[in-house]
């Protein structure tokens, strides 16, 4: 238990890997073409992120190869290695169509090891379920991995319920669990409630790691029909942020009922009830904090009802 911060860890599937009910997402790390990077936050903003959610007790940290062409990476390796203290990172293969071999799938590792600046990745994940290689294929690759000492652990991510069991069937042939599927997961997004696949996680003992928990910012409040996102998500949101103002208000008003706490932090703490953990992003220390004060309480499951029903009616 973190006793500073009053949160347990929690256990990543069946492996005994132990992480902080929340994580931080480093797709925006390094990112310049969907989150502005370089114009309204810096590198010295996101080492400022990443020491404030150490401070804060999270000690999960996601990226991925294609996460600013790999200086995502390096921002995190960096970080970790300044810091000194032990966190459990995630990284991802994405498996493009000229990339279809073991070999290539290994070296893709190696390349990520090397911009960590690490001997060995908590957490590797397929990052997409694409052809044409199998999932057994890559599932073998993966636990080749696992037993050359080059991770711990087993992950996919944006796999619907087939391709996640197929996966974790494959892994079990080698004595290997499924630790995790990561996918996009929110009040704003139910689908892995609706597919099952939330229910198939539980089941075979798989984390479901929930990316975009704040529909990358529309459920923090700080978006209206008439002040949308900048550049791309102003775009992709343009039409639902007036059919979200209603389950953003009620976000308001739970968080004023546990002692003032944002909608974003409420909307983070659902998706903890919901038994996953969500992996906000976090371009500066003020968003770290705020991600962080999503842990330590607990909405009542009444108020998780209320968010289902006003998440409901918002639609997408």
């Amino acid at each position: 238990m973190d006793r500073q911060n009053g949160f347990e860890r929690v256990p990543l599937g069946a492996t005994d890997i132990q992480i902080s009910p929340l994580g931080i997402g480093t797709w925006a790390w390094g990112d310049s073409v969907f989150w502005q990077y370089g114009q309204s936050y810096t590198d010295a903003d996101i080492d400022a992120a990443y020491q404030a959610s150490l401070a804060y007790g999270v000690n999960f940290f996601d990226t991925a190869e294609v996460y600013g062409l790999g200086r995502a990476e390096r921002l995190l390796g960096r970080n970790a290695r300044q810091a000194g203290w032990p966190v459990v990172i995630a990284a991802k293969f994405f498996p493009f169509p000229w990339r279809p071999s073991l070999f290539q799938q290994r070296r893709a590792l190696r390349k990520s090891l090397e911009r960590l600046g690490m001997e060995r990745i908590d957490l590797y994940q397929m990052h997409w379920p694409f052809p044409p290689r199998s999932i057994d294929t890559w599932m073998e690759g993966l636990a080749d991995a696992v037993e050359a000492g080059l991770i711990r652990a087993v992950g996919v991510s944006n796999y619907n319920v087939a391709q996640m069991r197929r996966a974790h069937a494959a892994l079990a042939r080698r004595g290997i669990p499924l630790a995790s599927n990561q996918v996009d997961y929110s009040l704003w997004q139910r689908k892995p409630e609706t597919s099952g696949l939330l229910a198939a996680c539980r089941q075979l003992d798989v984390t479901l790691i929930a990316y975009s928990p704040l529909a990358q910012g529309v459920l923090t409040g700080k978006y209206t029909p008439e002040n949308p996102p900048p550049g791309l998500r102003g775009r992709r949101y343009a039409r639902s942020l007036g059919r979200v103002q209603p389950l953003v208000a009620l976000l308001r008003e739970l968080g004023a009922a546990h002692g003032g706490k944002t909608p974003a932090q409420v909307a983070l703490n659902w998706a903890i009830c919901k038994g996953t953990v969500p992996i906000p992003g976090a371009k500066n220390a003020r968003q770290a904090r705020d991600n962080a004060g999503a842990l330590g309480w607990r909405l009542s499951a009444d108020e998780v009802q209320a968010l289902d029903r006003a998440s409901a009616q918002a639609g997408r």
